[in-house]
């Protein structure tokens, strides 16, 4: 049986851009556009079975994990970086 492993604290879409914005210092405008017709109406995992079968619950909150996750792209040097070529 899959188990979810996530946030269980809801966000939209548009907080977590506006939140990319401010902890990144970027003066990008975010742009709305008609939401696709099978968007999830809800965006909260159910970490029940994580708890109960794993012992598993996240410790870090949505701004701090994302903080470092900034912090760490801006320590590596994505010069010598190349996305993989796909096998088609």
């Amino acid at each position: 049986m899959p188990v979810n492993i996530g946030n269980p604290d809801e966000f939209t879409i548009r907080q977590l851009a506006e939140l990319t914005l401010e902890l990144t210092g970027s003066k990008a405008k975010l742009v709305n556009r008609p939401l696709p017709a099978d968007d999830p109406a809800q965006r909260k995992p159910d970490i029940t079975l994580a708890r109960q079968r794993l012992g598993w619950e996240p410790t870090v909150k949505l701004r701090e994990g994302l903080a470092k996750t900034i912090e760490w792209f801006r320590s590596i040097d994505l010069r010598h970086y190349r996305a993989p070529t796909p096998n088609y």
